[in-house]
């Protein structure tokens, strides 16, 4: 008799999670209950969806017909699901009644909203569905001012794209720096000078205080002063979407995210639970540089924890979901910025003696046109040495260098033996002949000396 795999969310953790589990059985029967209209979309590309650098259509990899006529996956959009019952093993979603033999809860997370006035007037929108982005784009017709609030990626992802379609924005930020704890502030006032100079606004160290308008956006108050604006959206972080692990009765962590085993399965009260496995932003994961609970809200994450969920959802070859350094990337302007492991803020809440090394240099070989700046900064344990953390801006090329340095951190090197193993490919095009990360990790070896 074939078992019953439930998939409950269609993103890039719960679609991972389907695929596998047919990959793994044949004669599974596999049902996707989402709320969304669209599935198997990258919310990366909202922020070009919405400047028209991409068409919608371009960003939504699968529709359901797709998973039903090659994958034998029923996807059922636009429904909610109602309630899990756990002893019964049952999901009820739109009055309809379906048995799981395993279940996959992969609802991702929420876009945090401060509890402030007048967050449900009219054109304040979140952006984290291609609704959202369709919704944001329709507002913009006609619109002159548009105020975001927060500076993380996507708020300065957004804010890129407003201004390139001649935009006025106003960026409003609580801490003192852009994409605050996970980087640092001396790398993210590089990317906070580029916008700048784009005529993008920055408020920082200012919560927003209240959104007003006579049924419409009109005006934010942050720190005392109002900025008038005819469309504001919330770009101010994602917590773990939890409505359903509760329901369960899941261990959620200190992080406020579900607890989950390297299979991929939930806890309830400290047990494992065998038929319940957990993907994507809702799971809270192991960090690989230090012992300790981290939160890694990435598609790339979200992806391999649901390859591993839906594996194991249907019984195949066990598989397991390691600790995470959670590499990340984004194009801002003209600049790449990216980062791995742990920041200095992060580094401060385990409680790490920090000490960093830096490195400028170009992309490419001096004599060869069209190199660009290149910023590298390192951090290392004092203690041990072990590198923690990286981040890197640069006009190019910063995807293939904060993954080698992602490995590093993974194999647990120090600074020093990364300058014993460590090679790089040269060629003038693409780098100088000896990269930047190593002026960099030899910087660090320096100050760890002293």
């Amino acid at each position: 008799m074939s078992m019953n795999i439930v998939v409950i969310g269609s993103g890039a953790a719960g679609m991972s999670a389907a695929s596998a589990a047919r990959k793994a059985s044949r004669d599974a029967k596999i049902t996707v209950i989402t709320e969304d209209e669209d599935i198997a979309y990258s919310p990366c590309a909202i922020p070009w969806g919405i400047e028209g650098k991409t068409g919608w259509d371009d960003i939504v990899m699968h529709d359901a017909a797709f998973y039903k006529e090659n994958r034998d996956i029923d996807v059922i959009i636009r429904t909610r699901v109602e309630t899990v019952d756990g002893d019964k093993k049952e999901v009820v979603a739109a009055g309809v009644t379906y048995p799981y033999d395993s279940l996959v809860i992969a609802t991702g997370g929420t876009v945090f909203i401060p509890p402030v006035e007048g967050k449900d007037l009219d054109n304040v929108f979140v952006v984290r569905t291609v609704r959202d982005g369709k919704n944001i784009q329709k507002a913009l017709e006609g619109s002159t001012n548009v105020v975001i609030g927060g500076a993380g990626v996507i708020g300065l992802e957004l804010a890129v794209a407003l201004r390139d379609m001649g935009k006025d924005v106003t960026i409003i930020e609580m801490m003192d720096q852009v994409i605050p704890r996970i980087a640092d502030k001396d790398m993210a006032d590089m990317i906070q000078q580029e916008l700048e100079a784009k005529g993008i606004k920055f408020v920082m160290k200012a919560p927003i205080q209240a959104v007003k308008g006579d049924g419409k956006v009109e005006f934010v108050t942050a720190a005392g002063e109002d900025y008038p604006c005819d469309v504001m959206i919330f770009a101010t972080g994602v917590r773990a979407n939890l409505d359903i692990p509760k329901m369960l009765g899941l261990d959620i962590g200190q992080l406020n995210a579900v607890i989950a085993a390297p299979t991929m399965n939930a806890y309830r009260r400290g047990r494992l639970v065998p038929d319940i496995f957990v993907a994507g932003d809702l799971v809270q994961c192991q960090s690989a540089v230090m012992p300790g609970a981290t939160m890694s809200q990435l598609g790339s994450t979200a992806v391999k924890e649901g390859l591993v969920a839906g594996n194991n959802a249907a019984k195949g070859e066990k598989k397991e979901f390691g600790p995470v350094a959670s590499p990340w990337v984004s194009m801002i302007g003209d600049l790449q910025i990216a980062g791995t492991g742990m920041s200095l803020g992060l580094a401060s809440w385990y409680g790490i003696d920090v000490v960093c090394g830096k490195a400028e240099g170009l992309t490419r070989a001096r004599y060869y046109p069209g190199g660009k700046r290149l910023v590298v900064k390192v951090l290392a344990d004092r203690t041990s040495h072990r590198l923690i953390g990286a981040q890197i801006v640069a006009g190019e090329d910063a995807t293939g260098r904060i993954n080698w340095l992602t490995s590093a951190i993974i194999d647990g090197k120090t600074a020093e033996t990364f300058m014993v193993d460590s090679e790089n490919a040269y060629c003038p095009p693409t780098n100088m002949v000896r990269d930047v990360v190593l002026a960099a990790v030899e910087d660090l070896c320096l100050r760890l000396k002293q």
